[in-house]
């Protein structure tokens, strides 16, 4: 099985290619250029280095939300007009459960943290258990205090990742009240070969959409759209 998979869901671009569970290739962008400049020019590198045939391809994994509303846009639109030519199936994959599978095989609970200004966060609360993700608490809108509560009530080792991390950092020190760290660069921040992974184990588990089906999970109202409600 050949997936595209995609995630511009939040400050970094990211795709990959996974062929029967090897990721053959992956392209990320952590810089200071918009989802509309890189991700289509980061699919055709890939395109291009791996001689890939997009006829090849059995359906496209996306980071579905929640997340920057313009980057899940653009995402879904990228999705969605690729499906459709291609006549594939998309599989829509939570965001926050692909930042946490970042963390495969780890014994500690883990909780992936994206931005969501004023002082809200994405999260989620996950565990492995015999190599699976398993959810404790599904991803959601949350006040940073509100879920550093439900990690002290489960009083268990934590590893943070995710941008949100660094921006709630200070924050975090004063309200978690169990030991715990912060992932390391290097598995911190979305990745598009974790999002073909899991989409991979989805799609065996008869999770799909048809690109007309397809659209991104938000959690919450955009600012335009709290602004006009008032």
């Amino acid at each position: 099985m050949k997936i595209l998979a995609l995630d511009s869901s939040g400050l970094v671009a990211s795709a990959a290619v996974i062929d029967n569970g090897l990721t053959i290739a992956e392209y990320s962008v952590n810089y200071k250029k918009t989802h509309s400049q890189t991700l289509l020019p980061m699919l055709d590198e890939i395109k291009k280095m791996t001689e890939l045939d997009l006829s090849t391809l059995d359906a496209i994994a996306i980071a579905a939300g929640p997340g920057s509303f313009t980057g899940l846009r653009i995402g879904s639109a990228t999705a969605k007009g690729l499906a459709l030519a291609l006549n594939i199936p998309i599989i829509p994959v939570p965001t926050l459960d692909a930042l946490a599978y970042n963390l495969y095989g780890s014994d500690k609970l883990i909780c992936p943290l994206m931005d969501a200004r004023r002082n809200q966060v994405y999260t989620g609360l996950y565990e492995f258990k015999d190599s699976r993700l398993c959810i404790l608490e599904k991803q959601c809108a949350a006040d940073i205090a509100e879920i550093s509560e439900k990690i002290n009530a489960l009083n268990r080792e934590t590893i943070f990742l995710g941008d949100g991390s660094a921006v709630y950092a200070e924050k975090l020190n004063d309200l978690i009240k169990v030991k715990f760290t912060f992932a390391p660069a290097s598995c911190n921040r979305q990745r598009a070969a974790c999002v073909g992974a899991l989409g991979e184990e989805l799609f065996k588990n008869g999770i799909s959409q048809t690109a007309a089906e397809h659209a991104p999970e938000y959690l919450r109202l955009s600012q335009a759209e709290r602004e006009r409600l008032g």
